[in-house]
């Protein structure tokens, strides 16, 4: 269980992290890289995926503890990519870098993900 709630944790600060470097690289977001908004959603973010993993360890049959691990990770990955496509991304916003497009995705994302 604790594993699972820090690994909720490490994701949530993943997701910040992520979204953050992306919107520096794209300078998109009215601060360089978003930092104001994305620091104010740190500790909610934090403590959203940690709680999130929790439910979804406690929801999982008693098994072997890395079969209970799977879904907890599959669903943070999910939460990830979702947080990322929200709000890492600003679509319209009118970034000035020149290294990214009229959808603020950074060259680096991986196609086959959303965004």
């Amino acid at each position: 269980m604790v594993a699972s709630g820090l690994l909720g944790a490490a994701a949530g600060c993943l997701a910040i992290s992520l979204s953050s470097r992306a919107r520096a690289y794209c300078d998109a977001g009215w601060d360089a890289g978003g930092v104001a908004e994305l620091t104010l959603l740190l500790p909610v973010l934090v403590v959203g995926f940690a709680v999130c993993a929790l439910v979804v360890a406690m929801l999982v049959p008693r098994r072997h503890p890395l079969l209970r691990m799977v879904p907890v990770v599959l669903v943070l990955g999910v939460l990830v990519i979702w947080f990322f496509a929200t709000r890492g991304t600003l679509d319209g916003y009118p970034g000035d870098s020149g290294l990214c497009g009229p959808d603020n995705v950074p060259p680096w994302w991986p196609w086959w993900l959303p965004s």
